[in-house]
C-alpha cells in the first residue's frame, strides 16, 4: 500500500506540526492502518482563513470556467495514475470489497467527475427576455437583463465513511469548477482517502487556499459550520447530524447543501420477472454491508408473489460469501466498526420483537473473530410503521412489506420520514413510470434504472433525505450565486 499521509493539507502547505493523532482502523481484521493527524484548532482557523483569503484576494474566483477545468483536468489525471494504490487503501481504510472499491468507489465517481467538466463547460451568462417600457421623455427604451452564475464562496465540506473517495472528489469538483474555495473535513474513521488528494492538488497546480484538507471530529466541524467567514456547508451525512449542522449553520444565514440519510422503497409488481427483482433486491441492502444512503432497504412486494419472492431471496443470501474484502472471491465485506454492527443487532432484535419473521440471517457469521461482520439479513411481514421499516440501520438488513395495489405501493413508500431514492420491477414499464411520479423521492430506478448511475442526472433528495443536488448542471448550480445585471437601451 501507498505510504499513508501524515499531514493536514493547508494554504497549499502539507503540515506536520501535529499534536494530536488518532488510530485508523481496517475494519475487516481490526488491525491499525495508521495514525492519522487531526488538525488543532488553531489549524481549523487557519484552514478557513486560507480558503477566505483565496477566495478574496485569490485567482480561483476570477478565472474562467474553461481555465478552473483545465486544472482540475490535471487533478483528474493524476487521481488516474494512482488507480492502484487508491483502490487498495479504499479497501483497507472503509471495507470495502475489491469489486466495489474498483467499480462503485473509484471507476464510476471518476466518470461523473469528468462528465462534471463537461457540464462545467455548458454553463454561461443567460439573457432574460427584452421588455419595451415608456421612457420619461416618451420614447421608449428596451432593457434586459444578463443573469450570471457566481461562486458562493468559501464552502466547507463534511463528507461520511461509507464512500469517502467518492464524495470527497465528488465536493471537491463541485466546488472548485464553480470558483468556490473550499475546506474539506472527511469522517475520522476514513481521514485517509482525503488527506492523500493533497498530492494531486500539488501535480494539478491549485493555488495555495483554494483546496484545504483537514481531520478532526465534532469539534472541528461545529467550528466549520458556524464560522461567519464560511459561506456555504455541504454536508452528507445521517439526517439528525445535518439537522444539527443546518441549526449551527442558521446564525450566520449560509447556504446549506445537505444529502443525508434514506429508507428506500423497492416496489415489485405482481407482474415483475421474480429473479430479476430478486437479484436487484439483494444488492439493495448487501451493497457495501449495507452502508449506502440511497440503498432500497424497504422491500415492498406484492401479496400474489410475496412467497416466492422471500423464499428466492432466501436461495441469494444463502450464495453470499462474507468476509476479508482483501479476498476476491468474498461478496461482502465488514461494517465500518463495532458500533456500527451493534446499531445493526438492535434493528433485529426490534424486527423479532415487533413480531417480523426472520428468513435469513440475523447474527455475526461464524467463524470470523476479527472485524465487524454481519449476515445479509432480511425479515418478512414487516409493519411499515415499525422502526424495521421506519429507520435507517445503515446496515446489511432489508424489511419485506406486502401489499395488494399500486395505490396500496405507494402510499406505503410514501409513509416515511426519507424520501432519497426508490425502485420499482414490473414487465409493465409504463404503468411503473406512471408510478414513480408519485413516489415522492429524489430518484427512481425502474427495471434496474439505466444500468448505471448517470453521470449529468441530479442526485439528491426529499424530506429528511436532505435538499439540493449533486452532479449535473443541477449540482454545479447549487454551488453557485445567481446574479441579474439589468441595462437598456433606446
Amino acid at each position: 500500500m501507498m505510504q499513508l499521509p501524515d499531514y493536514l493539507y493547508i494554504n497549499g502547505e502539507k503540515i506536520r506540526q501535529i499534536s494530536v493523532s488518532e488510530a485508523v482502523i481496517n475494519p475487516a481484521d481490526e488491525s491499525i492502518l495508521g495514525h492519522a493527524p487531526v488538525a488543532s484548532t488553531a489549524q481549523t482557523e487557519a484552514a478557513i482563513d486560507a480558503a477566505r483569503s483565496a477566495f478574496d484576494q485569490g485567482i480561483w474566483p476570477r478565472m474562467s470556467i474553461k481555465e478552473r477545468v483545465a486544472v482540475m483536468q490535471k487533478f483528474h489525471d493524476f487521481l488516474r495514475g494512482m488507480k492502484a494504490d487508491l483502490v487498495q487503501l479504499i479497501v483497507a481504510e472503509a471495507g470495502s470489497t475489491l469489486m466495489q472499491s474498483d467499480f462503485m468507489q473509484y471507476e464510476l465517481p471518476m466518470k461523473h467527475v469528468s462528465h462534471l467538466m463537461d457540464d462545467a463547460l455548458q454553463i454561461r451568462p443567460e439573457m432574460v427576455p427584452v421588455e419595451i417600457s415608456p421612457a420619461m421623455d416618451g420614447s421608449k427604451v428596451i432593457g434586459t437583463s444578463s443573469v450570471n452564475y457566481e461562486p458562493v464562496g468559501v464552502v466547507a465540506a463534511i463528507t461520511p465513511y461509507n464512500f469517502p473517495f467518492f464524495l470527497n472528489i465528488g465536493k471537491i469538483f463541485h466546488a472548485l469548477l464553480m470558483g468556490n474555495t473550499m475546506v474539506l473535513k472527511p469522517s475520522p474513521l476514513t481521514p485517509y482517502q482525503a488527506l492523500i488528494l493533497a498530492e494531486a492538488a500539488d501535480a494539478a497546480g491549485i493555488p495555495p487556499g483554494v483546496l484545504n484538507i483537514i481531520n478532526g471530529g465534532i469539534d472541528t466541524g461545529n467550528l466549520m459550520t458556524s464560522d461567519k467567514r464560511v459561506d456555504m456547508v455541504s454536508f452528507t451525512g445521517s439526517d439528525k447530524v445535518g439537522s444539527a449542522i443546518a441549526a449551527q449553520a442558521a446564525p450566520t444565514l449560509k447556504k446549506t447543501h445537505m444529502e443525508l440519510g434514506g429508507k428506500s422503497a423497492f416496489i415489485v409488481r405482481q407482474d415483475a420477472d421474480i429473479a430479476g427483482a430478486v437479484q436487484a433486491g439483494l444488492g439493495g441492502f448487501v451493497t457495501h454491508c449495507g452502508q449506502g444512503c440511497a440503498l432500497t432497504t424497504r422491500h415492498l412486494v406484492h401479496n400474489s408473489i410475496r412467497p416466492q419472492y422471500v423464499a428466492a431471496m432466501q436461495q441469494a443470501i444463502a450464495q453470499i460469501t462474507v468476509g476479508n474484502p482483501a479476498d476476491p472471491s468474498v461478496m461482502m465485506g465488514p461494517l465500518i466498526r463495532e458500533n456500527a454492527r451493534e446499531r445493526v443487532e438492535r434493528f433485529v432484535q426490534a424486527g423479532l420483537d415487533s413480531g417480523a419473521k426472520l428468513m435469513a440471517g440475523g447474527k455475526r457469521p461464524a467463524g470470523l473473530e476479527k472485524g465487524f461482520y454481519f449476515e445479509p439479513t432480511f425479515f418478512d411481514d414487516v409493519d411499515n410503521r415499525s422502526m424495521l421499516a421506519q429507520e435507517e440501520a445503515f446496515g446489511p438488513i432489508a424489511a419485506v412489506i406486502g401489499f395488494d395495489t399500486d395505490d396500496e405501493a405507494i402510499a406505503l413508500a410514501n409513509d416515511s420520514d426519507f424520501g432519497l431514492s426508490g425502485h420499482i420491477f414490473s414487465k409493465d414499464a409504463g404503468t411503473a413510470y406512471e408510478m414513480a411520479m408519485q413516489l415522492r423521492t429524489g430518484g427512481v430506478a425502474i427495471n434496474n434504472g439505466a444500468g448505471t448511475m448517470l453521470s449529468s442526472a441530479p442526485f439528491g433528495g426529499y424530506k429528511r433525505s436532505g435538499y439540493g443536488r449533486e452532479f449535473g448542471r443541477h449540482g454545479l448550480l447549487d454551488f453557485c450565486q445567481i446574479k441579474s445585471i439589468a441595462f437598456q437601451g433606446r
